[in-house]
């Protein structure tokens, strides 16, 4: 019994959408191939050429498969699923032949390189000759720089994802005494921070090695810290927008750790690993930090010991047990940071010194109270003890003050 055209179709479930707009892309994509100004014609299409290289697996892998199943099961040759793969796979042999002669007639003599194997390595290969082929035709920079930042991009598409992430934790109203994000959002910009700040060195440094009078560059980055007042639709206004939520993420992340961790200073590349840390404490607050990729051992402790002391400054643990965990987890962070030194060392230990004067002069009253009498609780060990001593000599002085 014969199937239906229809039936035929509809058992090609989404993989006909795939090739009817493959088809359409390799019909457009022939056409700017072989006109005559077909390097004028590539430079307005980059992203046509794009998508086809990047869909081209998918395409490849589906055209295998339907001929196979077009041969097991002898599907008319007059099918409508059937005309269209042989039409895909038709365009598919001119555009190929038309990308291998177009590279062909671009390289030089010297250029030995070998014309790649696959039809979407091919395109991308020709994009890279077509933009190495300057100068831009015209003078504007502005059609320079949609030239050169065609919206699928992956980078451009990488860091567009990140700064959607950054405008949504850091668009909406700051409320006073509010935390700046939850534990939630700090994971995700624990994820964003580094894919958007790799996204965009790339698109910076493509924007250099394609246009060596570096006019676009500058043209771009003067105009990266303007707030985005309306939707972004060309590859450099993605580009701005995406800039502009990054450097707001990163100025209101270390603003906030900077305040959690002070007096150490968190470094650029530590931002993400500190958002995680800080958001996994909310259920483990015994984590300690992982010294294994961007810390050291000395610094992870010295970060552990700002943390545990700033938490102590701010609130008195309630009860004996947690009090005692905290100050014991002080201690442990302390332990670990002993070796460490340094200028943040160093305002550690004034730090430290400082808490111990302050809770020890709790106890002497007013009356009594002179600037001779402000000396450290712990004496020389206070004055002049590692980390560890320290906090020995702030947790005596905080039970003294209960005591």
């Amino acid at each position: 019994m014969a199937t239906r055209p229809d039936d035929l179709r509809a058992r090609l479930e989404d993989r006909a959408d795939l090739l009817e707009a493959t088809r359409l892309r390799y019909r457009a994509l022939k056409g700017v191939l072989e006109s005559f100004f077909w390097k004028d014609r590539i430079r307005n299409h980059f992203e046509l050429l794009r998508e086809v290289a990047t869909a081209q697996p998918e395409v490849d892998v589906t055209l295998a498969a339907l001929r196979r199943r077009v041969e097991a099961e002898a599907w008319p040759s007059d099918a409508a699923p059937v005309r269209l793969m042989h039409e895909v796979e038709r365009l598919r042999d001119a555009v190929e032949r038309a990308a291998e002669r177009r590279l062909s007639s671009s390289s030089s003599d010297e250029d030995v390189e070998p014309v790649p194997a696959t039809l979407g390595a091919r395109l991308l290969r020709l994009e890279t000759e077509v933009l190495d082929a300057a100068p831009f035709l015209g003078g504007r920079v502005w059609a320079q720089a949609v030239e050169l930042l065609p919206r699928n991009l992956p980078e451009l598409r990488a860091a567009c994802a990140a700064g959607e992430v950054f405008e949504r934790v850091f668009k909406r109203p700051v409320t006073e005494g509010a935390p700046a994000f939850s534990d939630d959002e700090a994971r995700e910009l624990a994820r964003a921070l580094p894919l958007g700040a790799a996204a965009l060195v790339a698109l910076w440094e493509r924007l250099e090695r394609y246009d060596s009078r570096g006019r676009v560059k500058d043209f771009l980055q003067r105009r990266m810290r303007r707030a985005p007042t309306r939707v972004a639709r060309s590859g450099p206004e993605l580009l701005l927008h995406a800039a502009f939520w990054h450097d707001v993420a990163r100025v209101r992340v270390r603003a906030v750790l900077e305040a959690e961790l002070a007096p150490v200073v968190p470094r650029e590349a530590e931002l993400p690993a500190l958002l995680s840390w800080r958001a996994a404490l909310s259920e483990d607050p015994a984590l300690r930090l992982s010294g294994r990729s961007v810390f050291t051992e000395g610094r992870a402790g010295l970060v552990e010991t700002a943390a545990a002391l700033a938490a102590l400054s701010r609130e008195r643990p309630r009860g004996a047990w947690n009090e005692e965990v905290a100050w014991a987890r002080l201690e442990q962070a302390a332990q670990r940071a002993r070796a460490e030194e340094g200028p943040e060392a160093e305002a550690l230990r004034d730090a430290l010194r400082l808490f111990v004067m302050l809770r020890g002069q709790a106890r002497t009253p007013a009356r009594l109270f002179s600037p001779e009498h402000a000396k450290p609780a712990g004496g020389d060990v206070a004055r002049n003890g590692d980390l560890v001593a320290l906090v020995q000599a702030a947790r005596h002085a905080a039970l003294r003050q209960d005591g």
